[in-house]
This record gives C-alpha cells, sequence and structure tokens, in this order.
C-alpha cells in the first residue's frame, strides 16, 4: 500500500553522468560506455527520457512527504536500476525512468525498500496465473459492464482519485472472484501511470450493501492472504484511506480476522461507516460523491472509466506471468513475510468460515 517505513537517512553514492545501464533485452548486461567513445553510443538503445509533470505544489509534497528531491531524483532511480541489475538481472522488468520512480516514491526513496518492492511486484506476478495471466481490459470486460469497480469522475479535495468497490454487482456463477481482483488491479495500473496519483494516493469507497454469507465465503484464505500481500507489499500505490459503507454484521468478522496482519498505518485507515453518509461524508466530500451515496454529482456513471481503460488495451500487452526469477530465488523468498508469517496467517484463516457463519 505504498510508503510505510521511514526514510532512507543516507542515500547511495553519486552516481556520474556517463553511468547509466541501458533498456532492453540487455538491459542489465550492457552499460554505456564513457563519454569518450560516442561511437559506440550508436548502437545502444535509448530509454524513455524522464520529463516531470508535477506541478510547483505537487514537487513540495513529494519533497515534504516522499522525500523527493528534484536534483536528485535521476540520480536516485540510476541507483535503484543498479541494485536490479546487480542483484536481480533475470527479473525482466522495465529499467525506464518513469516506471522506477513509481517504487522509489512507493517506498519514500528508500533505496532497499523500493527494491524489494519492485521485485515482490513481479513475484505476485508470477505466483498467481488465474489473476495475471492474459491481463487486459478486454479480458475483465464483463466485470467492468457490471459495474463492480470504477473510479469516481472528481478528485477529491487532496487530489486523489477515489475507486468504487461494489461486490454487490458480482454474481458468482457469471465468473469467479479472481476476475474481481484482476479487474481492481488493471485500475490500479491505469491510475499509478499518473504521478499526481503517485505523490497523492488514492482513496477506495467499497459498498458492502447486499453481500451475503455465501457471495462472502469466496473471500477464502487464499485469496485474502494473497490480496492483502499485493496491497501491502507488492504494488507501488499509496491507499491513503479504505471507507467501507453498509457493511452487514459479516464483514465484521471478516475483518477481525484480517486486520492482525495488516501492517498498523494501513489498519487505521480503515473506516466503517454503516449506513451513516453523514460519517462518509467527513471522509468524501457529498461534492464528488454520486446521489447514491448522499452525494450532489449525479447518479454514479461507469461508463466514463469503463471507456478509459478499454482504451488502454496497449498499455496492457505485455504478459509478466512468464517472467523468470533468479535460479536461486524463489517467489516465497522474495516476498517480505517470513515462513513463520505465513504459517500464523494460515493458521488464522482458517479459522474464517465458523467465523462467519457465527457473525452472520
Amino acid at each position: 500500500m505504498g510508503e510505510e517505513g521511514p526514510a532512507l537517512a543516507g542515500r547511495g553514492p553519486e552516481m556520474s553522468d556517463s553511468c547509466y545501464i541501458m533498456s532492453g533485452d540487455s538491459d542489465c548486461t550492457r552499460t554505456s560506455p564513457s563519454a569518450g567513445s560516442p561511437s559506440d553510443n550508436e548502437f545502444l538503445p535509448d530509454r524513455p527520457k524522464y520529463v516531470c509533470s508535477l506541478s510547483p505544489d505537487l514537487i513540495t509534497k513529494a519533497r515534504e512527504e516522499l522525500q523527493e528531491k528534484p536534483e536528485w531524483r535521476l540520480r536516485d532511480v540510476q541507483a535503484l536500476r543498479d541494485m536490479v541489475c546487480k542483484d536481480y538481472p533475470s527479473l525482466g522488468t522495465s529499467l525506464d525512468d518513469a516506471f522506477l520512480l513509481r517504487f522509489l516514491r512507493a517506498r519514500k526513496f528508500d533505496y532497499d525498500r523500493a527494491l524489494q518492492l519492485l521485485v515482490n511486484y513481479y513475484t505476485c506476478r508470477r505466483s498467481w496465473p488465474e489473476v495475471f495471466n492474459n491481463l487486459k481490459p478486454s479480458a475483465i470486460k464483463p466485470v467492468l459492464e457490471s459495474g463492480f469497480v470504477t473510479v469516481l469522475p472528481r478528485l477529491d479535495p487532496e487530489g486523489r482519485h477515489v475507486v468504487c468497490i461494489r461486490p454487490d454487482r458480482w454474481t458468482p456463477s457469471n465468473y469467479p472472484i479472481t476476475e474481481n481482483i484482476r479487474a481492481i488491479y488493471l485500475t490500479l495500473e491505469k491510475l499509478i501511470q499518473s504521478e499526481e496519483t503517485q505523490v497523492n494516493g488514492i482513496v477506495i469507497l467499497a459498498d458492502y450493501k447486499g453481500v451475503s454469507l455465501s457471495k462472502a465465503s469466496h473471500f477464502g484464505p487464499f485469496v485474502a492472504k494473497k490480496v492483502i500481500g499485493i496491497l501491502q507489499d507488492g504494488f507501488p500505490i499509496r491507499i491513503k484511506a479504505v471507507n467501507i459503507i453498509n457493511e452487514p454484521r459479516i464483514f465484521k468478522g471478516i475483518f477481525a480476522i484480517i486486520k492482525p496482519f495488516l501492517k498498523e498505518k494501513i489498519a487505521n485507515r480503515f473506516f466503517l461507516h454503516g449506513c451513516d453518509l453523514n460519517s462518509l461524508h467527513q471522509n468524501i466530500p457529498p461534492v464528488i460523491l454520486p446521489e447514491e451515496y448522499g452525494g450532489t454529482s449525479g447518479k454514479l456513471d461507469i461508463s466514463a472509466w469503463n471507456e478509459l481503460l478499454l482504451a488502454s488495451e496497449e498499455d496492457f500487452l505485455h504478459d509478466f506471468s512468464q517472467l523468470v526469477l533468479p535460479c536461486d530465488s524463489s517467489p516465497h523468498d522474495m516476498l517480505v513475510s517470513g515462513d513463520a508469517d505465513e504459517k500464523q496467517c494460515d493458521d488464522s484463516l482458517r479459522g474464517m468460515k465458523p467465523q462467519l457463519y457465527y457473525c452472520y
């Protein structure tokens, strides 16, 4: 979920302007020659040049909240690029400045933690093929058309997009729960392309109206652990608040089980409003909310976001599910959680279904 942990006290050593690992199939095996060898440069692929699109206010915000210094930005990206090429030469990641910058911002420019997040990002993709194989907007069109997930058209006062999730729009007999997770993941991927979102983060609004025990049972231990792992440690986005409304009693049982596995900072960003729209409006102003949630911005319209995401098909054509991990590392080794934590999570989540019945 993005930004936990202190900023790096001391960044790496200064990088010379000529020290660049080039992108392409040979990213981690070729470096640019010295400045005195211009002819050799002709054979090296060009990486897209990063151009900052942040406003002056957001540059200031990034400096204060993310420890991002514009004068050091490219040096920091190069440091992360060098670490990838040294420690994970077979990761298969893009090494473009703009792409690596997402991970540095999500971890407040702590090189080591940004590297771990990057590795986790690809490890999660490789270890859950049901979600990440053939992951592109056209493949999850039925989920988008159902209205299960969308993005409100207006930003909140902090400049954050609001992702609206409505589980009641899902009919389990139509497709498995993994299709919903695919749709949410692609939505986050699209949002994180924006530098503004990288700095400001996002807000989630989840409406659990009409969620029954049978539907909730699809969110079992395996799925719960996977989703928590991705959102906390495997995706470069700052989730600043999760607002839950219309939650049935059953949800409180689910949250009580999941909460111990959430980092404290993230757990404190969950707000359970029940049916109290006034409580919701204290976190998300009515002016940006649709009428369905007591807002003044008209009926909830999912068509604009659906069209935007479906028009972004080219952004998601690369299939990361077949990435080759370093031969001496497994997905389990790369993830932040240790074996003991994984076992504890398994043992605790096994009790989910009995507790769900009790809460229901």
